[in-house]
Parts: structure tokens; sequence; C-alpha cells
């Protein structure tokens, strides 16, 4: 159970990302641009018959369930239910690096660490005080982008195709399992970072192991050699949630007084 002293950390630290505009500019900034912008452009530009030959090695890989009644529609399912999924799986990851690799190291650079260590909380209370700060902020920006991403893009749809196109249940795996899992997982790697990191891009670092695969995964969509669906989604969800808490785990039992004040 998380008590009154967590809470209020938790709230501390929430509120310091809130009232800092650089770091709230950098939260609304990249999810605008990964679930807004790129949805609009490319929905947009699925609306104009494309020229078949560049895209037949995705729709060839469609199920029959998949193809709607145009080829612009089943473009557009295309991009809504295959291919932003994976471009969502960024904004946790984004959202999480923005505050939780400042979680200690701006205690450390306001000087505040000291008392913060000295309040009435076990280390392990503490850590979980900040992983929990992160991630709840994190899962917060994720599902207001998920909201603003399907109010744009079906409103696109709906005005160029005259009907809505419902998302699949990818997304209920991406929102329900894998923003968690990576989001945890993300947070838990920064945390675990900043607590020995000097400077707050020293602790970024660690998102560079999250977000390659990723980039290769987007590649892969575009390129037709990897096709994600919903059950490869969930296999992904799976592992990463079990590294999410084996992780989770490992920085726990590594997390000590002398490690914080190095």
């Amino acid at each position: 159970m998380i008590n009154s002293m967590q809470i209020a950390i938790i709230k501390k630290d929430i509120r310091g990302v809130t009232t800092n505009k650089q770091l709230m500019l950098a939260l609304i900034l990249v999810p605008l641009i990964v679930t807004v912008v790129l949805p609009a452009i490319f929905v947009t530009a699925m609306s104009v018959a494309p020229d078949m030959d560049d895209f037949q090695v995705m729709l060839d890989m469609l199920p029959v369930s998949g193809h709607q009644e145009t080829v612009n529609r089943t473009l557009m399912s295309l991009v809504l239910n295959n291919i932003m999924p994976i471009f969502f799986i960024l904004i946790p990851i984004m959202s999480a690096s923005v505050m939780a690799a400042s979680s200690f190291v701006g205690e450390k650079e306001k000087r505040t660490l000291e008392t913060l260590l000295y309040c009435p909380l076990s280390l392990k209370q503490i850590f979980h005080s900040k992983v929990l700060a992160s991630f709840f902020l994190s899962m917060a920006v994720s599902i207001v982008s998920f909201i603003a991403m399907l109010i744009v893009v079906e409103t696109i749809i709906t005005l160029t195709t005259g009907s809505i196109l419902l998302p699949d249940i990818s997304w209920l795996v991406i929102i329900l399992l894998i923003s968690p899992a990576v989001s945890l997982l993300a947070v838990t790697l920064i945390v675990g970072g900043s607590a020995k990191a000097q400077t707050v891009e020293e602790s970024q670092q660690r998102t560079v192991f999250l977000i390659m695969p990723l980039i290769l995964l987007i590649a892969g969509q575009f390129t037709g050699v990897v096709f994600i669906n919903a059950f490869i989604l969930l296999g992904i969800g799976v592992v990463l949630a079990a590294l999410a808490v084996a992780f989770m785990n490992k920085s726990r039992r590594k997390f000590t007084y002398e490690l914080l004040l190095k």
C-alpha cells in the first residue's frame, strides 16, 4: 500500500514537471507530432488514391477481415490499426524519460537529495514513489494522446470517406498491456540510471535501448518485412511485462544509499 508520505513525493515530482515550461513543452510536443501530426498526414495522403504498386506488398499481407470496401479505406485501416500502434509505443518511452531522467538527478541538482533521504520512508518506498510518479504521468500522457489521435484521425476519415473507421483489437492490447509495460520498463531503467547519473542527459541515454527496437519495427512495417498484428502485439506485451517486473525487482535490490550519494 502507498502511504501519505509516498503520495506527497509523487505529487511533488508531478508538480515539478507540470510547472516546468521546458519539460511540459517536451511532454506536449513529442506526443503531438507522433499521435496527431503524423497520423493526420498519413490518413490525408491515403484519402487520395496512391500508386498501388507502392503499397501492394502491405495490402497483400492484410487478412481478409482487414480489407475495406475501397482501396483508400483499406490503406487508412492499415495506417490506423497496423502502423500507428508501433509509433504509439514511443509515447510512454518519451514521456517517462522526461520525468524519470530527472528523478534523482533533479534532487542532486537542487541539493534536496539528503533531505529526501532523511524523510521517514525506507529507500524501497522512496524508489517506488519515484517510479510511480513517472509511471502515472507517462500513462496520463499516453491516454490523452490516444484520445487526441482518435479524434483527429476519425474526423479526417469521416470527412474524406463518409463514415468512421473503428480501431481494432490491437489498440486494446496497446493501451491495456503494452503501454503500461513499456512505461514501467522505461521508468525503471531511467530511474535506476538517474540514481547514479550526474546529469539528466546521462540518465536519459538508457532510452536508446528501448527506442532502437521500435525503430526497426517501424521500418519493418513500411517495407513489409515485418507485419504487426494483434497476436504479435500480445506476445510483445507479455514479454515486455515480464521484463518490466524483472528489471523492477533487480533495480530495487541494487538501490542503495551508497549508490545515491556517489
